[in-house]
């Protein structure tokens, strides 16, 4: 079984449909990077059949941007990708803000791929306030 096999594959997120008329799909590596997307872009507690799923991140909207809210932003997004993406193991996170723009946490999250020992970065911006930037 190849790594991508292993990684999986699901409709690309966003879900498109494609030129023949029938959904994109999305596989190995760019899989794992739309998971952990969904995942902090879901806010627990918003999906009927599954309450539980997505990040906590959400509930510190309107928060002062500090260092107590961004460590625990930082603690939501590690607790949340290590329940719903088995496929890696978070690194670090960490919550940097733009000086030009306070009102955005910028989510950097190091991980690494277990099937393949791949390492890898991705940010994911979230705005503290919700509408001002």
């Amino acid at each position: 079984m190849g790594t991508d096999a292993f990684l999986g594959q699901g409709w690309r997120f966003p879900v498109r449909v494609n030129a023949r008329g029938g959904l994109d799909w999305s596989s190995g590596e760019d899989s794992i990077q739309e998971a952990i997307w969904t995942i902090l872009a879901t806010p627990r507690r918003s999906r009927v059949m599954e309450p539980a799923f997505g990040c906590g991140i959400h509930d510190y909207l309107f928060r002062p941007n500090n260092p107590a809210t961004r460590a625990a932003v930082m603690d939501e997004v590690r607790q949340a990708l290590t329940r719903w993406e088995p496929r890696i193991d978070v690194l670090r996170v960490s919550a940097t803000s733009p000086p030009d723009t306070p009102t955005v946490l910028l989510l950097s999250v190091d991980y690494r791929v277990r099937a393949n020992n791949a390492a890898h970065n991705l940010v994911y911006p979230f705005h503290i306030t919700e509408g001002l930037a």
